[in-house]
C-alpha cells in the first residue's frame, strides 16, 4: 500500500533570467513516517460515518454515491454491501479501479483509498459481514441473493490532516 500525506508542494524556482537563479528544484520535504499516516488514516476512517465510492461507468465517467463501509481490515481492505442489482456492480465487473473518500468534519481530516473492487458473492463471507441498520435493505439479510458485497484492496492511500500535520 503505497501511502502519501498531501503536503505543500516545493517552493518554485525562480526563472532563470532572475539574478542568483538556482539550477536546479529544491528537493521534495519529507513526508511524515508511513506508521504515522496509518494511524491517522484509521482515525479518520472511524470517525467518518460514511464514504464516497467513486466508480467509473461504460462511457468513462466518473459516478459517485454515498456508501457505509465496514471498518478496514489489514492493510486497508474495505469490505462494502450492496445490492446485486446496483449500478456500482456492473461497473466494478467492467473497470475494477475505484476511490473511496471519507470525510471527518469535527478534525476536519479526510483519506482517500485508490485500489481494485471485487465483486464477491461468497456466503461464508457474506454470512461475517452484517449491520442490523440495513434490515429494510434486504429481504433475507445478508443469506439472501440480493445481499452483495464489494472488496477494495487500497494500493494507494492519501491523507489531509491538519490536526496531525498532514496539511493539504
Amino acid at each position: 500500500l503505497a501511502v502519501g500525506a498531501c503536503t505543500p508542494a516545493p517552493p518554485l524556482p525562480p526563472p532563470a533570467s532572475a539574478p542568483n537563479a538556482q539550477s536546479s528544484p529544491s528537493p521534495t520535504p519529507a513526508g511524515p513516517p508511513r506508521d504515522d499516516v496509518m494511524k491517522a488514516a484509521r482515525t479518520i476512517i472511524e470517525k467518518a460515518l460514511f464514504a464516497t465510492m467513486v466508480t467509473v461507468d461504460a462511457e468513462g465517467a466518473p459516478q459517485s454515491r454515498i456508501v457505509d463501509p465496514f471498518p478496514p481490515e489489514g492493510e486497508f481492505t474495505i469490505w462494502i454491501a450492496t445490492t446485486g442489482a446496483s449500478r456500482k456492480v456492473a461497473e466494478i465487473q467492467r473497470e475494477p479501479r475505484v476511490a473511496l473518500t471519507y470525510f471527518d468534519p469535527s478534525a476536519p481530516g479526510y483519506v482517500t483509498l485508490i485500489g481494485n473492487a471485487a465483486i464477491v458473492r461468497d456466503p461464508a463471507e457474506k454470512a461475517k459481514r452484517w449491520k442490523e441498520a440495513w434490515v429494510g435493505f434486504y429481504k433475507d439479510r445478508n443469506r439472501g441473493e440480493d445481499y452483495t458485497l464489494i472488496r477494495v484492496t487500497a494500493t494507494r492511500l492519501e491523507i489531509s490532516s491538519p490536526n496531525q500535520g498532514m496539511n493539504n
